[in-house]
């Protein structure tokens, strides 16, 4: 079986970490799409206007595909890498953390720059509320009126969850499925060939 379960934060937090005199602002989001990603960080550049450095870094899509780390101005990757890192070993996507860095007068040396990054950004993981999400197929299914009890017993013996239905002449739903069920159950509508079903999308 697939696994097709994956984790978010359910919403945005901050969370604060010093060290030195040098003082870490780190923000979470969930966010979806790139032009989230820089839209968010061109929020927090103005509300951190003051912060010498905006170090991120974000993961994207259920199976995690999109992953990027900036180091803003720090040494290369002791900023973006760690927080990247703390993403990873929280095993989240959707996800966005900007890490403002306000210089306290003591360099930090690389040890103690990834230490900082790190800390600040599992301090704002540790303030967020985790979820549990479902990879699901949605597919359209076609039928004569005659079929409505066979499609409505599909329906309830894989507990599927119908997004819509138009049960005129030309009988239509549309279902959602968990991934890892669905050539089971697409196979149990295609052994009856007066209903027709077609694959939508992955949501």
């Amino acid at each position: 079986m697939r696994d097709d379960k994956y984790q978010e934060i359910k919403s945005s937090a901050k969370g604060i970490y010093k060290e030195k005199g040098s003082k870490f602002v780190a923000y979470s989001y969930p966010v979806y799409s790139e032009q989230e990603v820089k839209e968010k960080l061109e929020e927090v550049k103005k509300s951190e206007h003051a912060a010498r450095h905006h170090c991120y870094a974000y993961i994207l899509n259920p199976d995690k595909s999109t992953q990027r780390a900036n180091d803003d101005g720090e040494p290369s990757s002791t900023a973006g890498k760690p927080i990247l890192g703390q993403i990873i070993s929280n095993n989240l996507t959707n996800i966005l953390i900007i890490v403002a860095r306000y210089f306290g007068g003591v360099k930090l040396g690389v040890p103690g720059l990834i230490r900082s990054y790190k800390t600040a950004a599992g301090e704002v993981i540790s303030k967020t509320i985790i979820i549990t999400k479902t990879i699901k197929e949605q597919y359209v299914v076609g039928f004569q009126y005659p079929q409505m009890n066979n499609v409505m017993r599909l329906v309830k013996e894989f507990d599927l969850e119908v997004i819509s239905t138009d049960f005129h002449i030309e009988c239509k739903l549309i279902f959602a499925v968990a991934k890892s069920k669905t050539n089971n159950t697409v196979h149990a509508f295609k052994k009856n060939h007066e209903i027709t079903i077609k694959y939508i999308n992955t949501i």
